[in-house]
């Protein structure tokens, strides 16, 4: 014996296929209106001249146009000067490389043998990161705490250490820490 067929169940409605197109065509429409308010905001942040920028002279360079993400990118929220994190420096991944290699830390002492050991503690590990002569300066120099900190800024006040090597540093370093016995050998 066989059943007739009925349907499902009648009380259900087929979704209004031309109401659903066009609330996303809506959608759609809103969206690439955004979309375009972003692009104008982004261009005119462009346009706006950063603190750092040289006015040019005499020699006009014709205007790039700004790079626009396309509409499937995703477009930031923030403008460009309000960024969470500021761009990280070459001198801040050289002194988080250097904290990681557990570098002692140098007070200042009236103890030759401590300075000489730290001095030599400390020029094993700038060896073993590759260093320039001037990033050794830059290292070493983040290591010293407390008096020996002190004693830094009087070096930095009475000369330019911006070039500094680190023959120099261990020169000045040694005039400090050391007696003229200890210098003499």
């Amino acid at each position: 014996m066989s059943r007739p067929r009925t349907r499902a169940n009648p009380n259900l409605q087929e979704p209004d296929l031309a109401n659903l197109v066009a609330t996303l065509q809506r959608q759609l429409q809103e969206q690439q209106q955004e979309t375009n308010q972003l692009r104008e905001q982004v261009a005119q942040l462009n346009q706006i001249p950063q603190a750092n920028e040289i006015p040019p002279q005499n020699n006009p360079v014709p205007p790039v146009a700004p790079q626009v993400p396309e509409v499937h990118q995703e477009i930031p929220l923030e403008p460009a000067g309000l960024q969470r994190n500021p761009p990280v420096i070459k001198e801040d991944l050289l002194y988080e490389r250097f904290r990681r290699m557990k570098a002692p830390e140098f007070e200042g002492t009236t103890d030759p043998l401590v300075a000489d050991n730290w001095l030599i503690d400390i020029q094993v590990i700038l060896d073993f990161m590759g260093l320039t002569e001037h990033e050794k300066v830059l290292c070493a120099s983040f290591a010293l705490k407390k008096d020996a900190r002190h004693w830094w800024k009087t070096v930095q006040m009475r000369r330019n250490v911006a070039n500094m090597d680190w023959q120099d540093f261990v020169a000045e370093f040694s005039t400090m820490y050391y007696n003229g016995e200890i210098l003499a050998v």
